[in-house]
């Protein structure tokens, strides 16, 4: 077999990303080199990194070793590898693409790298950095209290029939809230005017510098039940025995549960969204040992066979051809269109402002 040299390379610091994105791609090529080099260890948010690690390993015969672990500390792990110039981590799944993006893209320590072969099929927005998936959280209810969702607009959510009655993680400790609210804000916040204005029958009146700061004040001052995990919310929100009548926002992973008795519905066809696509970066440490190895990682979970164990959860790929798995709980897939869509391009200002929506959240929140 003829190596391609490219695909055999060394990845140096300081090359930029359009560098490694147009490299050319041979699969058979990056297999060999692969192969030829250490095991990589690959930190992900999930605990379905160790399997996925244990089958890329036997597919391939590259070792690979998965670690859950949260974003903050798999970022604060590759820094200070960086930093002593002592790198273990090789490919890192984060789900916190602001922070990714400040913390690990612009300093070097790491760099994003796309498949040639898989270009094609990736939205641009989703290539720089590369977005490996989209975890979906929606607005969820309790199917056995109502036979459809009682929410038909988000606003509804700041009105005094629910105050204390929504379960959510707590904003001040989930980044994604706060990234959602500057998501809103930026490129939403027309939707967010017009979906008051439809619900209400007049325009919203505000001091707030936008609709969707008013909407997050009022929010916060209905009380939600703020919990420390997406499981708190979903007991909260769809166990068969509760007797309070919660809605509440959670991750799609949860209605894995409905197996086992808990009662989760999609609040579908909630305007002008029924929940959000938070992006989780797939990016490469800068000083690996492993370089291709690492890359063929990237690019096993952006097949469907590398992503299904995500995908189960509601995890979309963001490989157009890859649909999710029949197993997946959710149905999620049905109502993507109405799912909230990240866009990449403010992932600075997410980062810069996220402080300012945890104090909008904490100044005016009331238990």
């Amino acid at each position: 077999m003829k190596y391609n040299l490219l695909a055999l390379s060394i990845v140096t610091a300081g090359l930029s990303f359009a560098t490694h994105a147009n490299e050319s791609f041979d699969l058979n090529a990056l297999v060999a080199a692969a192969q030829q080099e250490e095991a990589i260890t690959v930190y992900a948010p999930t605990g379905k990194i160790v399997q996925q690690t244990k089958d890329f390993t036997a597919k391939y015969g590259v070792k690979a070793v998965g670690i859950k672990a949260k974003a903050p500390n798999i970022i604060e792990i590759i820094s200070r590898e960086a930093q002593a110039n002592n790198v273990k981590a090789d490919v890192a799944l984060i789900e916190d693409a602001p922070a990714t993006q400040v913390q690990l893209l612009d300093k070097g320590y790491v760099f994003s790298w796309v498949p040639d072969d898989m270009k094609q099929d990736i939205a641009t927005d989703y290539q720089n950095p590369l977005t490996v998936v989209l975890a979906s959280n929606v607005w969820a209810y309790n199917t056995a209290q109502y036979q459809t969702c009682p929410l038909t607009n988000i606003w509804q959510l700041t009105e005094p029939k629910w105050r204390h009655k929504i379960a959510m993680q707590d904003p001040l400790i989930k980044p994604l809230y706060a990234d959602t609210f500057n998501q809103m804000a930026t490129h939403y916040d027309d939707q967010m005017a017009k979906a008051y204005q439809d619900l209400y029958g007049h325009p919203l009146k505000t001091e707030e510098g936008s609709a969707t700061a008013e909407f997050v004040k009022r929010l916060a001052r209905n009380g939600p039940l703020l919990t420390k995990s997406d499981g708190d919310a979903a007991q909260a929100i769809g166990a068969p025995d509760v007797k309070d009548s919660f809605v509440g926002l959670i991750s799609t992973a949860k209605f894995r549960e409905n197996k086992n008795g808990m009662k989760l519905g999609i609040c579908a066809g909630m305007k002008p969204f029924i929940g959000v696509l938070y992006p989780s970066p797939g990016v490469i440490t800068t000083k690996t040992n492993s370089p291709n190895a690492a890359k063929l990682f990237i690019h096993y979970l952006m097949t469907a066979e590398g992503i299904k164990l995500q995908g189960i959860d509601g995890k979309i790929s963001t490989n157009q051809k890859v649909a999710l798995p029949a197993e997946e709980a959710s149905g999620i897939q049905q109502y993507r269109d109405q799912l909230m869509m990240y866009k990449m391009t403010s992932l600075n200002s997410d980062w810069q402002k996220r402080q300012d929506w945890m104090d909008l959240w904490s100044l005016n929140y009331q238990r």
